[in-house]
């Protein structure tokens, strides 16, 4: 039977033209993240199990490409249950595993710590467009820094780096959850309700302010309550200064200084921030991970038709691991979606110099050839990309290749005469 030339569902090959996007975007991200003072770490992309499920990946923890024990510790006759079996996983996000590794070496790291890292996760999950099996995140994070200088950080950092891209006209939505517990409080529901509430509210883009209330009646909540919750958000549709108003309204409920750090965070981007994107207050945005327990925020693309990244607070976190609390916050860019976005729309890498291809006749002797690589190298130095090749026999589609690679320059070399 003939060997697949197909990569395995969900995942892709990634064509030379691609890869160059790839790579000049990740030049970008880390030369604009490094000049906001974040440092590149890695992690392994195999996780202890117990750590991918230790219920802080929402929903992606059904979607674990789990692994098989090894060697003797694999015992399929006396395997009782999957426990027994798998003792691994893929990484499915890079937050569970840059947890693990802050709690690792905390004491080998700066307070506070800012870690970028770029890489590889794996999710079973439907493919769609933007949506693959296998992808590649982009996350920032700050530990050890409890005020809201990391979230105004984190939204600086990322709105730049969209912007070097050439990203016009995007939003970040900002919410907290501490604002979206104490609406459904003042509301009069119950607190082992809220995830259930919450994920209702996250269809409101799709289904309106009416959609939600008809399926929180018919999830069975109480109307007087359902009437209030709905109050509120027709009210901050109205409302002049969302802010303001909540803040009002959640007097007694919410302490006044989560409010007045939230209006600070907006203040400090909206009079730091350029032209390009907007900063949006969204009370019903609430972002899937349980983690989060503060601001939480994502990027909003109208091109793309939905989110493009997203962040928040995750302060219990690390707790998880070293039974101390501390103060944790990232941002992640939809890299795999960013990178779709720009495909779409053409985007060329800037080039300093030019691209050159040098077309060789077959049979060229050593002394042009060797002639003819001296000269290539002497251009490359000059800044340009040489691409040395044999010349087809088919020159003309040969160029026509190249032309779309984006060669712009053809020099031709025979052993006769060498053509300039």
């Amino acid at each position: 039977m003939a060997l697949s030339k197909k990569p395995v569902t969900g995942m892709k090959d990634i064509l030379p033209e691609e890869m160059e996007i790839r790579d000049y975007v990740i030049g970008v991200i880390k030369e604009t993240y490094g000049n906001f003072g974040f440092t590149s770490i890695e992690t392994p992309c195999v996780e202890n199990l117990a750590n991918l499920n230790c219920k802080a990946g929402g929903e992606n923890e059904k979607l674990i490409f789990k692994i098989l024990k090894r060697g003797e510790k694999l015992r399929l006759q006396e395997a009782q249950g999957e426990e027994d079996l798998v003792d691994g996983g893929l990484r499915y996000d890079l937050t569970v595993p840059l947890v693990r590794y802050y709690s690792n070496h905390v004491n080998e790291l700066p307070a506070p710590f800012k870690a970028l890292q770029i890489g590889n996760v794996w999710r079973a999950d439907r493919p769609q467009r933007g949506r693959y099996r296998q992808f590649m995140q982009c996350d920032i994070d700050i530990f050890g820094e409890a005020g809201n200088l990391a979230e105004i950080e984190l939204i600086l950092a990322t709105t730049t780096t969209l912007g070097r891209l050439g990203f016009r006209n995007f939003n970040i939505r900002i919410n907290d959850r501490q604002i979206l517990k104490a609406m459904a409080a003042y509301s009069g529901f119950a607190q082992e309700d809220y995830d259930q509430i919450f994920i209702i509210l996250d269809k409101m883009d799709k289904i309106g302010i009416d959609g939600v209330e008809t399926e929180l009646l018919g999830a069975g909540y109480a109307k007087e309550s359902v009437a209030s919750y709905m109050e509120l958000y027709r009210g901050l549709e109205k409302a002049d200064n969302a802010v303001a108003y909540i803040t009002e309204k959640l007097t007694g409920i919410l302490p006044e200084e989560t409010m007045k750090s939230f209006q600070e965070i907006i203040d400090s981007v909206e009079a730091t921030k350029g032209e390009f994107f907007n900063l949006v207050f969204d009370p019903t945005l609430v972002r899937g991970m349980s983690y989060y327990t503060g601001t939480i925020f994502e990027i909003d693309m109208p091109e793309f038709g939905g989110s493009c990244g997203g962040g928040g607070r995750y302060d219990k976190m690390v707790g998880k691991f070293t039974g101390h609390d501390l103060p944790a916050c990232g941002f992640s860019i939809g890299f795999e979606r960013i990178i779709l976005l720009l495909l779409e729309n053409g985007f060329k890498v800037p080039k300093a110099g030019k691209k050159i291809a040098y077309l060789m006749e077959k049979g060229l002797s050593s002394d042009k050839l060797c002639e003819v690589m001296k000269e290539a190298q002497r251009v490359r130095e000059d800044g340009n990309q040489i691409l040395v090749a044999r010349m087809n026999k088919n020159k003309k589609f040969q160029k026509e290749q190249l032309t779309a690679q984006g060669y712009e320059e053809f020099k031709e070399f025979y052993q006769e005469e060498l053509k300039r």
